[in-house]
C-alpha cells in the first residue's frame, strides 16, 4: 500500500504549493492504513492462488512471499510456499517453511505431512519418521501414515524397524502389492533371498493367474545367480503365456550363456516377432549392439537380424526404421542405413534426430546437392536447431559458395549449441574464412576452435600450416605445429607441417630431419606437397642437385604449386607465399 501512500503526499504537497504555506498537510487515519495493507495483502494471497492453479509457481511464489511482508502469521501461506518450493526442487527453502508452518500451528495434519515431505526430500528420514510417529499418536488407525513411517524407516536403512511397520500393517489390510514389493526390496538388500521370494510367493498364491507376479520372482532368483530357479520359473511362464517377452529373453539369455547359439537365437526371434511386445523395450535391448559394433563387427548380422524382426513387428512405426538405419550406418552401410531413415522419415517428419543422422550421412558420403537440399528444409523446418546451420554451412563450403557457407555457419553461432559442435562450427567457419582470403577473421575463428577444444590437433596442424605459408606469426606457427606432434607424434601429415614452418624459420636442418621423418613414412613418398617441401629444403642446404630431382618427382605425382615449373627449368628455389 506504499505507493498509495507516496502518491496522496505527494498531491498534498503540490495543493500545499498552490494555495500556501498555511495550509496543513492532510495524514492517512491509522485504521484506515491497516485496512488497506489488508486489501492488499487479500489480494496478494488469491493471486497467489490463482498462479498456483495455473502452473505459473514462481509467480506464486513472488506472490506468496510479498504477502508475507505484509502478514507474518498465517501459518497456511508458509504451507503453501513449502509446498511450491517443493514442486520447483528446491529442498531447503521447502523445509525452512514447513518448519515455520509446522510450528505455528503443530495441530495441523497438512502441515505436519508437509514437513515429513520435507524432511524426505532432504534425505533426513528418521526425522520424516519421528512426524509420521507424530501424526499416528493422533490418527493410530491411518494406514498411509503407518506405510510412509515404514518407508523413511526404510530410506533411512533402519531395515529391521521398518518391517516391524510392515508387518503391523499387513495384518491390518492383508497381502498387497505394494508392500510386499517394498518388503521384498528390503529381504533383497539385506542378502535373505528366501525371505524376498516368500514375499512374492504370497502375491502368486493370491492371483496364480497373474504372469507378472512369477516374472518379479524369476528376477530374485536371477539377481541371487539362482539360475536353475529362474528357468523353472520362466518355463511355468511359457507354459502360460508362450510368447511371454520378458520370459523369453531372460531364457535366451540363459541359453547363450550356456553357448547354446541355436536356442538363443531362437527365443529372440520369437520375442521380437511378438508386435505386442513394446517397440521401446525391444530398441533398449538392441541398441548395446550399436555400440558393440565399433570393437565386434560380427555382432552386426545380430543386431540386422532383430532390427528386420522389430520393422516387420511394427511396421508403421518410425522407430523401428531409424534404429534399423542406424545399425546400418554404424555397420558401415551408408546407402542402406539413408533408405531406412528416409523411410523413417516419411512416417514422423518431427524427430530431428533422424534428419541429423541423414545429415551426416550426406555429409559423410560427400553427397553435397542432397546435403544441401535436406539442411535448407531443416533450417526452415526447425529454425532454432544449431546443426543444421551447420550442415548447410558445410553444404555450400563442399560447393564452393562461401559467402552462403558463412551466412549460415555464424546463424549456427548466433543460436549456440553443445561446446564441441560449436568447436566444429568455428574449424569450418575457419576454413572458410581462410579460402576466402579473409585471413584475420580465419584466424580468430581457429583461436575459438582451441579455446573450445585445446587438443584439436587437425586445426592446430591446418592453422600453422596456414600462417607458414603467409609467413606470418611463424613463432605461433611453431609452437601449435609442435603441439599437434606431441599429440600425434606418427602423423607425417604433421611432420611436413612441422618441417615447412622450421624451413620458413630459417632452421633448414632441422627443417631436414623432420621431413626425411615423414618420408619414411609410405604416404608422405606419394605426397607432391611433401615432395616439394623436401626439394626447398635440400636446395637451402646447397643439396641442389638432389633438389631439381625432389622437385621434378613432386611434379611427377601432381604437384602443381606456383613457380615449381620454374623451380625445375631454373634450377634453383623461388619462394612463393601462395603455393
Amino acid at each position: 500500500m506504499r505507493p498509495i501512500i507516496i502518491a496522496i503526499a505527494a498531491g498534498t504537497a503540490l495543493l500545499a504549493a498552490a494555495c500556501g504555506s498555511s495550509k496543513k498537510i492532510a495524514s492517512v487515519p491509522a485504521p484506515l492504513q491497516q485496512e488497506i495493507l489488508e486489501q492488499r495483502a487479500d489480494s496478494l494471497f488469491f493471486a497467489a492462488q490463482r498462479s498456483k492453479m495455473l502452473g505459473d509457481y514462481k509467480t506464486a511464489i513472488t506472490q506468496y512471499s510479498d504477502y508475507i511482508r505484509l502478514n507474518k502469521k498465517n501459518a497456511t501461506v508458509f504451507y503453501e510456499l513449502s509446498r511450491l518450493f517443493t514442486e520447483v526442487r528446491n529442498p531447503n527453502y521447502a523445509l525452512g517453511f514447513a518448519r515455520r508452518a509446522a510450528s505455528m500451528d503443530t495441530s495441523n495434519k497438512w502441515f505436519q505431512l508437509a514437513l515429513a515431505d520435507a524432511f524426505t526430500m532432504n534425505e533426513m528420514f528418521d526425522s520424516a519418521a519421528g512426524v509420521y510417529d507424530k501424526l499416528i499418536r493422533l490418527s493410530p488407525l491411518d494406514d498411509d501414515l503407518l506405510f510412509n513411517k515404514g518407508m523413511a524407516l526404510s530410506k533411512g536403512k533402519h531395515y529391521a524397524e521398518a518391517l516391524t511397520v510392515f508387518d503391523t500393517l499387513e495384518k491390518r489390510v492383508g497381502v498387497v502389492e505394494d508392500l510386499s514389493y517394498h518388503r521384498q526390496r528390503i529381504f533383497m538388500r539385506l542378502g535373505m533371498i528366501d525371505n524376498a521370494a516368500a514375499e512374492v510367493r504370497k502375491l502368486i498364491d493370491q492371483d496364480p493367474a497373474e504372469v507378472r507376479y512369477r516374472g518379479m520372482l524369476a528376477e530374485i532368483y536371477e539377481a541371487a545367480d539362482r539360475t536353475a530357479e529362474a528357468k523353472a520359473i520362466y518355463d511355468t511362464i511359457l507354459q502360460m503365456d508362450p510368447y511371454h517377452p520378458r520370459a523369453l529373453i531372460a531364457v535366451a539369455n540363459m541359453e547363450k550363456k550356456n553357448g547354446n547359439e541355436p536356442k538363443y537365437r531362437a527365443y529372440l526371434v520369437k520375442a521380437f516377432s511378438n508386435p505386442d511386445y513394446s517397440i521401446d523395450e525391444k530398441i533398449s535391448f538392441v541398441y548395446p549392439y550399436l555400440q558393440m559394433l565399433e570393437t565386434d563387427t560380427t555382432k552386426r548380422t545380430e543386431g540386422l537380424l532383430l532390427t528386420d524382426l522389430i520393422v516387420e513387428a511394427h511396421p508403421n512405426d518410425a522407430k523401428a526404421y531409424a534404429l534399423r538405419a542406424d545399425m546400418f550406418s554404424q555397420g558401415d552401410m551408408p546407402d542402406s542405413a539413408l533408405v531406412n531413415y528416409r523411410k523413417a522419415l516419411s512416417l514422423d517428419s518431427s524427430r530431428f534426430s533422424v534428419w541429423y543422422q541423414m545429415m551426416w550421412l550426406y555429409s559423410r558420403t560427400d553427397q553435397q546437392d542432397s546435403l544441401l537440399r535436406v539442411s535448407e528444409h531443416v533450417i526452415d523446418r526447425f529454425p532454432k536447431e544449431f546443426m543444421g546451420y551447420y550442415f548447410n554451412g558445410l553444404a555450400n563450403y563442399f560447393k564452393q559458395r562461401p559467402d552462403a557457407a558463412i551466412n549460415a555457419l555464424n546463424t549456427a553461432l548466433s543460436i549456440g549449441g553443445e561446446k564441441r559442435f560449436m568447436a566444429d562450427v568455428y574449424a569450418l567457419l575457419g576454413d572458410t574464412y581462410h579460402a576466402t582470403g579473409l585471413h584475420s577473421r580465419s584466424d580468430s575463428s581457429y583461436d575459438m576452435v582451441l579455446t573450445l577444444r585445446p587438443k584439436d590437433h587437425i586445426v592446430m596442424n591446418n592453422y600453422s600450416y596456414y600462417l607458414s605459408m603467409r609467413g606470418e606469426k611463424l613463432d605461433k606457427a611453431e609452437q601449435l605445429s609442435r603441439r599437434s606432434l606431441e599429440l600425434q607424434p606418427e602423423s607425417p601429415t604433421y611432420m611436413d607441417t612441422y618441417a615447412w614452418i622450421l624451413f620458413r624459420l630459417g632452421k633448414y636442418k632441422e627443417a631436414k630431419e623432420w621431413i626425411e621423418k615423414a618420408l619414411q613414412h609410405p604416404e608422405a613418398q606419394q605426397d607432391p606437397d611433401v615432395l616439394e617441401h623436401y626439394g626447398d629444403i635440400l636446395f637451402n642446404l646447397n643439396e641442389k642437385d638432389r633438389a631439381v630431382e625432389y622437385w621434378q618427382l613432386a611434379k611427377a605425382k601432381g604437384a602443381n604449386s606456383k613457380g615449381l615449373a620454374r623451380k625445375i627449368a631454373e634450377k634453383r628455389y623461388i619462394k612463393s607465399v601462395d603455393r
